[in-house]
């Protein structure tokens, strides 16, 4: 079993930044990839970045050129670096942890990320 806490987070104001992090424990060894989801109101949860064991980034064109992933691989932390922040970003940030074989993964309790325009 993989227990994941996230950190950060918060209101900000348009064109700032604020950084999450996520540790994970527990069984985490299991984990190939780290990342961030998100789901804003009446909208379906979304992949915002995400981190695989060799340092393989996958990031959304949405947040591309803003949003920074990174991890402290033998800590199992993950970091979200978000700069220029817009209102559109806002939305309840989850940190994912993924197993590839067999198949399973695991999600933080969620963060809330408020723009403010």
């Amino acid at each position: 079993q993989v227990q994941l806490v996230e950190s950060g987070g918060g209101l900000v104001q348009a064109g700032g930044s604020l950084r999450l992090s996520c540790a994970a424990s527990g069984s985490i060894s299991y984990i190939d990839a780290m990342g961030w989801y998100r789901q804003a109101p009446g909208k379906q949860r979304e992949l915002v970045a995400q981190i695989e064991r060799d340092g393989t980034t996958n990031i959304a064109d949405s947040v591309k050129g803003r949003f920074t992933i990174s991890e402290d691989n033998a800590k199992k932390v993950v970091s979200l670096q978000m700069n220029r922040l817009k209102s559109e970003d806002t939305a309840v940030y989850y940190c994912h942890a993924l197993r590839n074989w067999p198949g399973r993964d695991w999600w933080g309790q969620g963060t809330q990320v408020t723009v403010s325009s």
